[in-house]
């Protein structure tokens, strides 16, 4: 049996082939790739079983707060009240019809992943070339690559020409790979092992062939299966907190209702009283409108997000937003543009800075000795080098400008045109005639054009190439000078210290127009510059970074990328606060550096470190881990099939809509629709806002259910009639909830929202203010309810108009509760009655229920109901500007940081 897990890039391609028992020129036989097809399978990612559509239906009545509302409706049904009963039961139905197809759209990250591997690979058997499904390929197969494939399984390269494979969704690395057959180092990173091609990588420039080392769940691509399987399915910081909300909840309820069977049976009243009586406090107790509340509220803000660019796949990741306490974000197009801009030239002794980022030709040459700059001959002949000596162009699709071509040849381009250089007006001047493709064992490009007389050789490539090349160098008046080797190997080091990808540029004058040979090329040649470039960090992502820090998240970047150019990024974006500042050290972790730290010791070092390069998938999903074993809520950005596997690990995972892969948005609880961090720091601000509308929803609610239960314990402790009836409590939460507290899920955010540290993953969904809130107004309600009851039943009224009155009490005071709950440091007047529209609407609303409720016979029927006088009404009302104003007094002596 072939060992998959062996260091195959360590190894010459003769040991390989010998170790595979294949021949490089011929490939393996039809026998023997039967035979091996039988021993290793296809060459496809499997997964491990997936739970049927039905368990997984099941599996969404498998939550306490379903608990609670089965037995609502069972309750409600024995009651007789089968619209009540049918309501909740629908709503049950609703929210596991919801969960049950949030599901099935995660499952489809595997089948994206095996969608990966279903390309065609051009593959040598029996000495011919023959064209064959990727899922035939097996270990020992020779494939032959060509610009544009797609890297059918891992393989060992052989053989090259020119090969460079961009593989930047299994590595973050932002520049096509250059390959070699040259072995690398036995503890060489993925990123660094030149010598191998993975699978589901694209081959970006020249061709190549390779021996098959790994087929299937082997590959590198089918470990990131593994590990996206390994993930956890974590809970929410949400979710975590109602079910334990919801087990307390359950033995409180379960609770009293047995402690009122108890004390009725101690004092001998009738059973079946007993028995209304407890199952009258059970429903008052049970929040019926918070599961379909807490949807509401949360589809609320997935709109909104939508609107901000950030599209929204998993509900409860609308509220992990609001608690992220770290985002762990890759730097290739989510911090940076993705495209690849010239910053610095070097040329005629002189430092430039070139401004303007991206593709786009905004921007000007600066000299920063403030020269002039159109004086400077050997800067423009340096620009034009680069624009010349280069295969890319700039096109235009949909609005946005993208390179096709090679990246950094894209950027010499553009540099060129800042100084009014541009392929229409150069080429026809100097028409290429001749070229040598850049090879990376010459590690330079060059290219011959006419200029009439003469023919000229532009050359780019390796600073330390490119400077064995050259006997002189060009001034700035143009006139050729002595070549300073050390001096440019000195500005060159300047450069790289900033994260720069650094070229050299230079030419030669041939009188002669015969073509270039490889063996003249590199004789005589004139250095004319030094252009270094980066994918520079996006404007809004800096601003976005701050407001992070601001608000108390830290941003943690994590990328495929070698650790100067990351921390040159790091630096530019301030991560680190103070402490990773231009000018000054930026902590860096490398893969290498994580691959020697046991779990514990990562967990120590994980929380101080901004910036982490050239990691692998697996250490991506160890970062996220040992975050989360600090404590951390997790959000974690990327793009690849690398980021997957952390990406479902995450408390929340976003993926980028425009550059991201299907696995990776598969993979995700978000996608950004334009690939942009700032994005995310809009949509944690709308994750603050939908939080904070929780929490007063559950402060608005709960007072209503404690109220209730409260009232029937009192009135069986004094052995009166219940005050409100098992069906008006009913009338009374549904009704509520529905006109009254939905109209908070429209509220919108307080100001200074993100100036507030996120609330801490181990804060009770119950604080100590919510719960002093809602003791407070559960204690006025039973006082005012209760005690009007008691005063209309003294006075000689009926059980019925004593019970209405009760009822609109509840209500009432609810509906004037409402308005103090739409902050909990604000007044209403201080947010001003026209930023919520739909609160009014509500309250308004609600009246005309309980008029409904109070005067309409049907009504007064159906629920035990009878109307009241004008003076009742004044009672009534004055109870709730009691409450109203005992809050807003509590809530300027107390305060809140919800």
């Amino acid at each position: 049996m072939i060992q998959f897990d062996k260091h195959w890039h360590h190894l010459g391609g003769d040991e390989v082939a010998g170790f595979l028992s294949v021949d490089p020129k011929a490939g393996l036989d039809q026998f023997e790739t039967e035979q091996r097809a039988k021993r290793y399978g296809e060459n496809v990612i499997t997964g491990k079983r997936v739970k049927t559509p039905f368990e997984r239906f099941m599996l969404q009545f498998h939550q306490p707060l379903v608990y609670i509302l089965v037995v609502a409706g069972v309750v409600t049904a024995i009651l007789g009240e089968w619209v009540d009963s049918s309501v909740i039961m629908a709503v049950v139905l609703v929210n596991a019809l919801v969960g049950y197809f949030q599901e099935a759209k995660a499952l489809k990250a595997l089948q994206a992943l095996s969608a990966s591997m279903r390309v065609e690979a051009l593959v040598l058997r029996a000495g011919e070339q023959v064209r064959l499904p990727a899922s035939a390929l097996v270990p020992g197969d020779v494939v032959l690559l060509r610009s544009g494939d797609k890297v059918p399984a891992d393989m060992r390269v052989i053989s090259e020409r020119e090969l460079r494979i961009d593989e930047s969704t299994l590595t973050g690395e932002s520049v096509p790979v250059e390959k070699n057959i040259a072995p690398s180092a036995k503890d060489a990173v993925l990123g660094d092992r030149h010598c191998m091609a993975y699978a589901g990588t694209l081959v970006s420039y020249g061709q190549g062939r390779g021996v098959v080392v790994a087929t299937g769940n082997y590959t590198e691509i089918g470990r990131i299966s593994g590990l996206i399987d390994s993930a956890d399915e974590l809970e929410t910081p949400l979710t975590r907190k109602i079910t334990k909300f919801s087990h307390v909840l359950l033995i409180a309820i379960l609770a009293l209702a047995g402690l009122t069977m108890v004390l009725g049976l101690i004092r001998s009243e009738p059973l079946d009283e007993m028995f209304m009586a407890a199952v009258a406090l059970a429903v008052g107790a049970i929040p019926e409108g918070l599961p379909a509340a807490v949807t509401i509220i949360l589809a609320m803000g997935v709109s909104r997000m939508a609107q901000r660019k950030a599209v929204i796949r998993k509900l409860p990741a609308v509220e992990t937003l609001g608690g992220t306490t770290v985002i762990c974000s890759d730097k290739t197009g989510t911090l940076t543009e993705n495209q690849m801009t010239v910053q610095s030239v070097y040329s005629g002794g002189v430092l430039f800075d070139v401004s303007g980022i991206g593709y786009g030709s905004e921007g000007e040459v600066i000299d920063l000795g403030d020269g002039d700059v159109r004086a400077n001959q050997a800067l423009a002949e340096c620009l034009r080098a680069g624009l010349l000596c280069n295969d890319a162009r700039i096109r235009s699709r949909d609005g946005q400008l993208y390179v096709e071509g090679d990246p950094t040849e894209g950027a010499l381009v553009v540099a060129a045109a800042k100084l009014g250089m541009t392929l229409e007006t150069e080429a026809p001047q100097r028409p290429r005639i001749d070229e040598l493709a850049f090879e990376s064992e010459w590690r330079y490009m060059a290219t011959m054009h006419d200029t009439g007389d003469s023919a000229v050789v532009y050359m780019k490539g390796a600073v330390e190439k490119i400077l064995e090349c050259c006997s002189g160098a060009m001034m700035a008046d143009g006139t050729n000078g002595p070549l300073d080797a050390d001096g440019i190997i000195e500005v060159q080091r300047t450069l790289a210290s900033k994260g720069l990808r650094v070229l050299a540029l230079s030419r030669n004058i041939l009188p002669g127009k015969e073509g270039l040979k490889r063996e003249q090329a590199c004789m005589g040649m004139e250095f004319l510059g030094l252009q270094g470039m980066i994918d520079p960090p996006r404007e809004e992502a800096v601003a976005a970074v701050a407001a992070c820090q601001k608000a108390g998240v830290a941003v943690k970047m994590i990328t495929g990328d070698h650790a100067l150019t990351a921390e040159a990024i790091g630096k530019m974006l301030g991560l680190g606060g103070s402490s990773c500042t231009l000018g000054q050290d930026c902590p860096v972790l490398t893969g290498s550096d994580i691959a020697q730290l046991s779990d514990k010791q990562l967990i120590e070092r994980v929380g101080d470190v901004p910036v982490f390069a050239r990691v692998s998938p697996e250490q991506k999903l160890r970062l996220v881990m040992a975050l989360q074993a600090r404590g951390e809520i997790c959000a974690m950005t990327g793009d690849g099939v690398n980021d997957a596997p952390a990406l479902k690990q995450a408390d929340i995972g976003i993926a980028m809509g425009i550059n991201g892969t299907e696995v990776a948005k598969e993979a995700s609880d978000m996608i950004l629709t334009d690939d942009n961090f700032a994005t995310i720091t809009s949509a944690v601000e709308e994750g603050r806002g939908v939080y904070a509308n929780l929490i007063k929803f559950i402060a608005w609610t709960l007072p209503t259910n404690a109220g209730e239960g409260l009232v029937i314990l009192t009135a069986i402790l004094f052995q009166t009639a219940l005050p409100i009836l098992p069906v008006q409590i009913l009338w009374i939460n549904m009704t509520t909830a529905g006109c009254l507290g939905m109209t908070l899920a429209f509220e919108p955010k307080e100001p200074g929202i993100m100036e507030r540290p996120p609330h801490r993953p181990d804060r009770p969904i119950l604080d100590k203010v919510v719960l002093r809130r809602i003791g407070l107004v559960s204690l006025m309600l039973l006082l005012f309810a209760f005690g009007l009851f008691k005063w209309e039943i003294l006075s000689g009224a009926s059980p019925e108009k004593a019970r209405t009155i009760a009822v609109n009490v509840f209500v009432v005071i609810e509906g004037f509760y409402l308005f103090n709950s739409r902050s909990f440091r604000r007044s209403p007047f201080e947010l001003g009655l026209g930023t919520n529209l739909w609160v009014v609407g509500g309250f308004i609303l609600m009246l005309l229920l309980q008029l409904l409720f109070t005067y309409a016979p049907f009504m007064n029927s159906l629920f035990s109901s009878t109307p009241i006088g004008l003076f009742d009404w004044f009672k009534i009302t004055l109870c709730g500007v009691v409450v109203f104003l005992l809050v807003e007094y509590d809530k300027r002596r107390v305060g809140s940081d919800v």
